[in-house]
């Protein structure tokens, strides 16, 4: 069988598909139709298998509000380019912060959910000027999640078996790409929320993620995020990375949990406080770690509350 092609998971809606240079590759970055001319901008970041789809609903409900939303797919995802290299923290915070700068603004809210939200995190310390604030879904802060897996019984046990077992070469990525990316549906069904598995938009989500998994060098690709997070605690680049995280923020913060996120514990979102003393917590009911998703209505008026008073 035939892998799928990039291009489809350009899905056709009330938005524009455009390719972004920045950072030295080419970013997949889909645009919402509505927008008023000098338009803040927001941006949102997907996580761990996803891609940009899974902001749908935010996008266009944010146009309609009178916001620039656009949502990427991050490096080695979907349409974006995938080069051999780039999965650290540093780079990943150029790829959105030149990203910014190609779509001609000064600076954006970024919204992102895990992998993403850490994006958003990283952004926001080493590119202060071009970040208004951030809004993280299921996302703690890297120093709080690192320190939570070492010392949290319970973040611990839901966070380390899949982790380490991604550090393995080769075989967690043949996982992901076999009976046509089950895996990927057997990771969204043991994380979200029993409401959203029983709905009706529930098998067409997972069969977009399953596809999507499959496009060449994406598995590999959304791999290399978790390598580079475990393997860099002992390097150089890793220390000087958190090093450069243990700053305390003073923009604006939103911090969005699934009440029922069983990957993510709220403990430990609760102790990014150290880093983010003047962020705003809020829980989503009846929701699991893709809040965003199984509870996009929620979520939208929350996030749009938050963007309306900066």
């Amino acid at each position: 069988m035939t892998p799928p092609d990039p291009s489809t998971v350009r899905y056709d809606g009330p938005w524009a598909h455009r390719d972004i240079h920045a950072n030295g590759i080419r970013l997949h970055a889909v645009e919402a139709h509505g927008a008023p001319p000098g338009a803040p901008l927001v941006v949102f970041i997907h996580g761990f298998g996803d891609l940009w789809w899974s902001w749908r609903n935010q996008l266009t409900a944010l146009a309609e509000a009178g916001y620039r939303a656009v949502a990427i797919d991050l490096r080695g995802y979907g349409d974006t380019d995938k080069p051999p290299r780039g999965y650290d923290g540093w780079t990943l915070a150029g790829d959105v912060a030149g990203l910014i700068r190609a779509l001609g603004h000064t600076e954006a809210v970024l919204v992102g959910h895990a992998d993403g939200g850490l994006v958003c995190w990283a952004t926001a310390v080493l590119h202060p000027r071009l970040v208004r604030a951030i809004t993280v879904v299921d996302s703690p802060h890297p120093i709080s999640l690192r320190d939570a897996a070492i010392r949290d019984r319970a973040q611990r046990k839901a966070l380390l078996p899949g982790f380490l077992a991604h550090q393995l070469p080769w075989r967690p990525e043949r996982l992901l790409v076999r009976d046509d990316g089950a895996e990927i549906e057997r990771l969204v069904r043991l994380r979200s929320g029993s409401d959203w598995q029983y709905s009706a938009e529930f098998p067409a989500v997972v069969d977009r993620l399953r596809s999507a998994v499959q496009i060449p060098g994406v598995a590999h690709c959304s791999l290399e995020y978790q390598r580079w997070a475990f393997r860099s605690q002992w390097r150089p680049d890793g220390r000087r990375f958190m090093k450069a995280m243990d700053v305390t923020l003073t923009l604006p913060v939103l911090q969005v949990h699934g009440a029922l996120d069983p990957y993510v514990v709220a403990a430990t979102l609760r102790r990014c406080v150290r880093h983010a003393p003047g962020r705003i917590m809020k829980f989503i009911d009846g929701a699991g770690h893709y809040p965003h998703q199984e509870k996009a209505d929620d979520v939208t008026a929350v996030l749009l509350d938050f963007i309306r008073t900066l």
